[in-house]
Parts: C-alpha cells; sequence; structure tokens
C-alpha cells in the first residue's frame, strides 16, 4: 500500500477522510468546490512563480509509474542537479507500505550523502502564511524518505510560505517524532474494517468531497457535533460521560459539566439550553441573556451593512447597504461595487458619504467582519479617525446580540441557517460568500456581467436576511 504526503496531510485534518479516500465509493463523493479549485489553481500559479526564475529540472516519468520516477529523480542526485522540481522519493515503511514523497523542491547542499559531497534538502511551496503543524509534519515526512534515499539524515527541512520573504526551517528534531507518530495512527486507522467517528467541523468539512456522504450519516444519527457549541474537545469530553445524544445532554445538570476541559458554568448552562432547544424544536432564552444594545422599532432609519470581499487580493470589492425608513415603510438597497481592485477607495469613500447622510441610524451588521474591516479600510485611505469612530459607535453586530441571548434549534448561527430557519430563502440556492470569492475572480478573467450581478443579488439578500434576524429577535424579546 502507498501513503503518500497528500493522505497524511489530510489525516490531520479529518481521521475520516483518508479511510474514505482509500476505501469509500467515488461515486460518493461530491463534485470538486469551485473555491477548492480556485484554492488548487492559485497553489499551482503561486508555485510556478517561486520556481521561475530557478535553474531546476523535474525527472521525466510517466505519471503513476513510481518506481520508473523514482529512479529518475535518483539519477539526478546523483549528477548533483542543483534544484529538482517534483521528484519522486519511495521508501519502504514496516516491510508492507510504500511511502511516496514528492516535494516541490529538493535543493543541493554541501555535505555529506551516499552521492558525495553534497545532499538534498526538501522545500515546500504552500499558499498558506503560517507554517500550520500541518506542513510541517509533511516536511518530516519528506525528509525522512530523502534521508533513507540519500542515506544522509537531515535535521532541516523548508517552507515557502505566501506573502515571506524569507525559507522557513522547519526542526525536525521536533517534528519527526510528531510525524512517525501520526503516520503509526493514519495506518492503524487504515487498516481498521470501520472509518473512524463521524464529527462534522464546519469550516474544514465544507469544502471536502465526501460532505455530503457525511453529512447524511450524521443527521441519521443526530450526531452532536451537529450540535452549535460542541467542539472536538468537548465531544471527547461529553464521551466520557456518556452524554452523547441530545436527551441525555439535555436533561443534564450544568454542575456536571462546569469544570470539565472546555467548559466553564457558562459554557455548560449554554450548551444544554442549546441541547433542550433543539430537542424540543423552539427557541428558548439563555441563562446568561444580555439584552442591552439591540435597538428597537422606534429608530426611524436603519441601516443594514454587508461586505463582500476577495482575500487573495485583500480587497473589499462591494459594500452593500440596506437603508429601511420605518416611518416611511421604505427599503432601499445601495451596492456600492469596485468593478476592479483600483476602485476600492472609490467605493469606501461612497460609503462614508451614504452612511453619513443618516448620522443617528444604527448600522446593522452581522459578525465582527465589517468593524474590523471599516477600520482597516479607513487606516489604508487615511481617513481621520474622528470621522470613523462614530460611525463605528453606530454598529451593532446582530450574530452577537442574538448569541448572547437565545438558543435556536439548527445546526449553526451562520446568517444562512439562522434566517432559513426563520422562511428567508436567497435569491439564487447555490450563491455563498465562499462562491462569491471565486466568481469575481472568474469576473476580472472574463468580464461576464453576468457574475456581479449574482453576487451583487447574494450581498443585497445577507443585508435583508440581517433585517430578518435582527426584526426576530426585537420581537422575541419583547414577549419574552
Amino acid at each position: 500500500m502507498i501513503i503518500n504526503a497528500e493522505l497524511l496531510l489530510q489525516y490531520q485534518r479529518c481521521k475520516r477522510r483518508p479511510f474514505l479516500d482509500t476505501h469509500g465509493d467515488y461515486n460518493q463523493r461530491d463534485a470538486p468546490h469551485e473555491l477548492l479549485v480556485k484554492v488548487q489553481q492559485d497553489k499551482i500559479a503561486y508555485q510556478k512563480s517561486i520556481i521561475y526564475n530557478l535553474s531546476y529540472t523535474q525527472p521525466d516519468f510517466t505519471y503513476g509509474n513510481w518506481q520508473e520516477g523514482g529512479k529518475a529523480t535518483l539519477e539526478l542526485m546523483q549528477q548533483g542537479v542543483e534544484y529538482i522540481h517534483r521528484g519522486v522519493l519511495l521508501a519502504t515503511y514496516d516491510e508492507e507500505y510504500t511511502l511516496l514523497s514528492r516535494p516541490d523542491l529538493l535543493i543541493k547542499q554541501p555535505g555529506k550523502s551516499c552521492f558525495g559531497d553534497w545532499f538534498y534538502i526538501p522545500v515546500d511551496i504552500q499558499l498558506g502564511k503560517r507554517p500550520k503543524q500541518e506542513y510541517q509534519v509533511v516536511a518530516a515526512f519528506h525528509a525522512e524518505i530523502l534521508g533513507a534515499v540519500q542515506e544522509s539524515q537531515l535535521e532541516a527541512a523548508g517552507l515557502i510560505l505566501r506573502n515571506k520573504d524569507t525559507t522557513y526551517v522547519v526542526d525536525l528534531n521536533k517534528w519527526t517524532p510528531e510525524m512517525l507518530s501520526i503516520l503509526a495512527e493514519y495506518i492503524q486507522v487504515i487498516e481498521s474494517p470501520e472509518p473512524p467517528e463521524i464529527f462534522i467541523a464546519r469550516q474544514k468539512c465544507n469544502l471536502c468531497h465526501w460532505h455530503n456522504h457525511c453529512y447524511a450519516i450524521a443527521q441519521s444519527q443526530q450526531h452532536l457535533s451537529l450540535l452549535p457549541g460542541v467542539t472536538p474537545i468537548r465531544y471527547t469530553q461529553l464521551q466520557a460521560l456518556s452524554k452523547t445524544s441530545l436527551e441525555t445532554l439535555a436533561n443534564t445538570h450544568p454542575s456536571t459539566l462546569e469544570n470539565l476541559i472546555g467548559f466553564d458554568s457558562e459554557v455548560a448552562s449554554k450548551l444544554i439550553v442549546q441541547a433542550q432547544s433543539k430537542l424540543t424544536k423552539t427557541p428558548l432564552i439563555l441563562p446568561y441573556a444580555v439584552t442591552e444594545g439591540i435597538v428597537t422599532f422606534t429608530d426611524a432609519i436603519e441601516l443594514y451593512f454587508d461586505i463582500e470581499a476577495q482575500p487573495d487580493l485583500n480587497l473589499n470589492y462591494l459594500l452593500g447597504v440596506l437603508v429601511v425608513n420605518r416611518p416611511e415603510n421604505t427599503e432601499k438597497f445601495y451596492s456600492l461595487l469596485a468593478e476592479t481592485p483600483e476602485q476600492e477607495e472609490l467605493i469606501w469613500q461612497q460609503f462614508l458619504e451614504l452612511v453619513n447622510q443618516y448620522p443617528q441610524a444604527p448600522i446593522y451588521h452581522f459578525c465582527n467582519y465589517e468593524v474590523e474591516t471599516i477600520k482597516k479600510l479607513g487606516k489604508l485611505y487615511r481617513t481621520p479617525y474622528t470621522l470613523i469612530d462614530p460611525i463605528l459607535n453606530r454598529f451593532v453586530d446582530v450574530y452577537e446580540k442574538l448569541t448572547q441571548n437565545v438558543a435556536l434549534p439548527i445546526e449553526s448561527y451562520a446568517l444562512k441557517a439562522i434566517a432559513k430557519w426563520l422562511g428567508f430563502e436567497w435569491r439564487d440556492q447555490e450563491a455563498s460568500g465562499a462562491k462569491c470569492i471565486y466568481w469575481y475572480d472568474q469576473w476580472l478573467e472574463t468580464g461576464d456581467r453576468h457574475l456581479l450581478d449574482t453576487i451583487q443579488r447574494y450581498n443585497e439578500d445577507d443585508c435583508r436576511a440581517t433585517l430578518k434576524v435582527k426584526d426576530w429577535l426585537v420581537n422575541f424579546l419583547d414577549k419574552r
């Protein structure tokens, strides 16, 4: 059986995925997510930009014939080639496994190996900005196999990260033992007759090609990972107490949980009420409710604000504002759109002019991104803080107010999950923040106006969904 770096990387993110990749039915896999395709394309483009000025050699072999690739790579190393791109390194592990390593670069260094007065170090090129554990474990995997091939133990490997001027040095004395431990765990999982237990972690799972397969199983089991607030650490604690169903958790006294790892008195109480809400399918007031700061319907004018951004370009290209005039019973949406990255400053000034037309109006948003972005744009375009501060003081985070006060019978406190539970529907069912990132990228490449229209509709619907959630919350709290 072949074990490669990609399998080891994915195992660190999800113990279940490599099992399914190895033993699962490929017909049950989802189509590749558009954003994932974009990330893969961006990674390839970034790798090409890094190696563009290097005089590198790539081994010539038929893809999939790893023995041929290993032999071709070995010949290049024996010749003392300075840079080898996507070489093939093979090693036998525990007699029955073949470890396959394909580092982005093998870089020649002075020293001793079986080749002579030189040896190689592996360097991976990653899109991430930080040297995550999973990157360093994979680097140690490459180094372990390379050390066996060149008969020279390595002390360091390299990572080239995005927006970094220097290569990050991976300490192999630290990460090799960790890698070997993870490798042993991986083999144990792969050799097991059944896959590891499901745990739906939304940020990690959403782009996985097994997401719908696993999610359907989790729903059929009413798995606690679908309950907001149940993290992997907390779930482990609940498992130890045999409280892994909605019923058992809903009937637990907070004192049973509050001293466990990952809990405190507030978390314990909130999680139990969350289970009760899900079990009874009704919204419930939380024990530590804080109702201050939710502006009521007496406001003559309210603003609802949502941003669409392209993180790879460090660009906020759409500032959407819904103006709600309560006395006149009117609503008007303003879509402040940068059709090119250079227009970001223009829409920033348009935003300032718009919100300052209503100096007393609260500005509702969902989550903290809008607040942090206003601060960044103000700093980027040198807007005096005396102009920014009064605007920030008008911001009201609907997500914060809701999650401080209410438990809802839903799986997630994302805007879409809450608003859909309230009956709100987005006009484009497949639209999402992640897809908007991809669509804006495609707009810049193709000039297809339909992409921008779809993004603008999605942004307006986000603002209207925020309005829906805010109105519901005010009504619910007024009736308590």
